[in-house]
């Protein structure tokens, strides 16, 4: 994970399958205050497409997507709440 970007929030979406991680996030920053950063945790293939739009249509930053494990398609997303 990113060294350079701590997070306020941690979002754990391993094993939940589009678009539950970004319905998962999109709660998760709404409890949260403008400017907090989420790590959202995701295996799911397709939120690779699915989290980069969220964040546009969104108006959030997404800061960085990560892999973390390759075997496990495993990545990381840093979301600035807009």
């Amino acid at each position: 994970m990113s060294e350079k970007t701590e997070w306020d929030e941690e979002l754990d979406a391993r094993g939940h399958l589009c678009p539950i991680p970004v319905l998962k996030a999109r709660k998760k920053l709404k409890s949260m205050a403008r400017g907090e950063v989420l790590c959202l945790l995701a295996d799911d293939p397709a939120a690779v497409i699915d989290v980069p739009h969220f964040c546009a249509e969104a108006g959030h930053e997404l800061i960085s997507s990560e892999e973390i494990d390759e075997g496990e398609s495993l990545r990381s997303y840093l979301i600035r709440r807009g």
